[in-house]
């Protein structure tokens, strides 16, 4: 049995599946992964089925019928968590640009260090990018700037998608109320657990650009997250 479960979303990555997979398994702590498959015409969804033998009632997943975006993604694998015994449950990318080693210190800034929401930050330590050209380094970075500036919530990393979630946390927030699909919902999710006061933590990471598979950004997800929290704003959304 494992306390902490990691979701990963996925949409045609046959070439980092496996080995993100046996990477998390393969950590001193006991993780549990939940694959949050969103009906990939690669064929990611039958590698995770094949694996799954050898993995028995420690790596799981769900299949979607059609590709909506990472933030029901996550929130069908959060809804998925709470309905079994999981304490802590993490989001993390298929495509290596999240260390796997970085898991543990995560998981113990919620369950040694009294963080409610720990964060796998670019730029709580300056900006710890690799292999990002400098245009979507300087956007990344002044995105987060500007969410801070907009929001006045205290995070250097506040599109990140590497996290920590104490249960309590995902069971105050109203999940089927979150608003945004894409990399606002990264943002929606922390401003709302800042709102609710839980605390907020921050552990630097290097991010590393993937180096197989094709990245899902869009100009679509980047105004999502850049209007998305004047909306936010606007609208006055801070819990419900």
């Amino acid at each position: 049995m494992s306390d902490a479960l990691v979701i990963i979303p996925t949409y045609n990555e046959k070439e980092n599946i496996e080995a993100i997979i046996r990477a998390v398994f393969n950590q001193k702590k006991a993780f549990h992964i939940l694959v949050v498959d969103d009906n990939s015409p690669d064929g990611t969804g039958t590698i995770v089925g094949n694996l799954m033998a050898e993995f028995p009632n420690k790596l799981f997943i769900e299949k979607r019928k059609e590709k909506n975006g990472l933030g029901t993604a996550y929130i069908h694998g959060f809804k998925w968590a709470l309905q079994r015994n999981y304490d802590y449950i993490i989001e993390m990318d298929a495509d290596f640009s999240h260390n796997p080693k970085d898991l543990v210190r995560l998981y113990n800034a919620c369950h040694k260090n009294g963080g409610d929401v720990s964060i796998g930050s670019r730029y709580s330590q300056g900006v710890n990018v690799v292999n990002w050209p400098i245009k979507r380094v300087l956007l990344s970075y002044f995105a987060s700037k500007y969410v801070r500036f907009i929001t006045r919530i205290p995070v250097f990393d506040t599109t990140a998608g590497f996290v920590c979630w104490k249960r309590k946390v995902l069971e105050t927030i109203s999940l089927d109320k979150i608003k945004f699909i894409g990399y606002a919902f990264q943002i929606e999710m922390k401003f709302k657990a800042w709102k609710y006061g839980f605390n907020i933590k921050e552990v630097s990471v290097v991010f590393t650009d993937r180096t197989l598979g094709e990245s899902k950004m869009s100009g679509n997800i980047i105004s999502e997250a850049l209007f998305g929290v004047i909306k936010m704003r606007i609208n006055g959304l801070s819990k419900d």
